[in-house]
């Protein structure tokens, strides 16, 4: 199982991330929110959803628990973090993964 972006490789079995052929040491929580969001590519997710669906809870006022992970991805995933290509900002949503799969690999593994 692996999704295949322009330049982005997750292997879901290894739980490896790849930036050009480079591994990206991510913590199982990063790991965690990427591949939920890179499943999705394009749908936007509150941050309430994202407590929901990667971390198991959902409890108002953790919202900045997400927001500080989304900013780590960021510093490790993108040429430049304050601009971003794959995790980007849904003003007053939350925040949407984008990137355009290989035609080698669809967004939710399969081939």
């Amino acid at each position: 199982d692996q999704l295949v972006f322009d330049g982005l490789s997750i292997d879901v079995a290894k739980r490896q991330v790849l930036l050009n052929s480079e591994e990206i040491e991510l913590t199982s929580t990063e790991f965690d929110l990427l591949l939920y969001m890179a499943r999705q590519p394009s749908l936007v997710f509150s941050r309430t959803q994202l407590l929901d669906n990667v971390w198991g809870y959902q409890h108002s006022g953790y919202e900045h628990t997400v927001n500080s992970h989304i900013n780590r991805l960021r510093n490790k995933l993108e040429k430049d973090p304050a601009k971003p290509q794959y995790i980007l900002t849904v003003w007053g949503v939350g925040y949407k993964f984008e990137g355009h799969a290989n035609s080698d690999k669809t967004p939710n593994g399969k081939s």
